[in-house]
């Protein structure tokens, strides 16, 4: 899922001719078996619970949630029709029952206080600063009070080199909306959302710069 233009969204890596690629440019660019294991252990999913995907992709956080809680229900969620239909290939292959839907991160098709945890890796730097926080509500309204939000995204550097190094992310998918990223605000994007307890909790250098955890809590009742 990318930011709203013209034709609904931007596809993975920006052209559609570069969707099959995805995966791999991803695994090999991010160190995206640390962070999203990271991510999902940090989640702490337990049985019983609904998990939402948001901005899902191709699937592998999906995937790696429902293979580390099989006694969870997983459901991702993208704008992109040929990235669903890829995740929903490798769901089968791997034997799992993920149900993954089409919608925009603004608009979520879920009725209010239905997950228990809501999850997302590399997506927002991808909004705009309105879109940020049209987002960032709308998880908050699907999670169930005392729901938990975790996401892993490009953070505010770790250093000079980080920061340098970002400025490829920032040349190939924008200025503006990755901005309030490397400044650090997504926490204070969350907080004016309705979360409480919203931390920094991990920071992983990468060859594009400083990828970093975060955490936040819908309030209880």
């Amino acid at each position: 899922m990318k930011p709203k233009q013209d034709v609904g969204f931007v596809p993975a890596l920006g052209f559609h001719v570069l969707t099959p690629c995805y995966d791999f440019v991803v695994g090999v660019t991010t160190r995206e078996r640390t962070f999203k294991t990271a991510l999902i252990h940090q989640a702490n999913i337990l049985p019983g619970q609904v998990v939402l995907d948001l901005a899902c992709g191709t699937g592998t956080l999906s995937i790696w949630a429902k293979q580390a809680c099989q006694g969870a229900e997983v459901v991702g969620v993208d704008g992109d029709p040929a990235i669903l239909s890829i995740a929903k290939r490798k769901a089968q292959i791997a034997g799992l029952t993920i149900g993954f839907d089409l919608a925009m991160s603004g608009a979520l098709p879920y009725e209010e206080a239905y997950f228990d945890r809501v999850l997302s890796s590399l997506f927002f730097h991808h909004l705009d600063m309105d879109d940020k926080e049209r987002t960032a509500s709308e998880c908050f309204r699907v999670l169930r009070p005392g729901g938990e939000f975790h996401v892993a995204d490009w953070g505010k550097p770790s250093g000079l080199a980080m920061r340098t190094l970002f400025y490829s992310i920032q040349m190939l998918d924008g200025f503006s909306n990755t901005q309030g990223n490397v400044d650090g605000r997504l926490p204070d994007i969350f907080f004016r959302a309705g979360f409480q307890d919203v931390a920094v909790r991990k920071s992983f250098d990468t060859i594009f710069g400083t990828m970093t955890l975060y955490s936040a809590k819908k309030p209880e009742m």
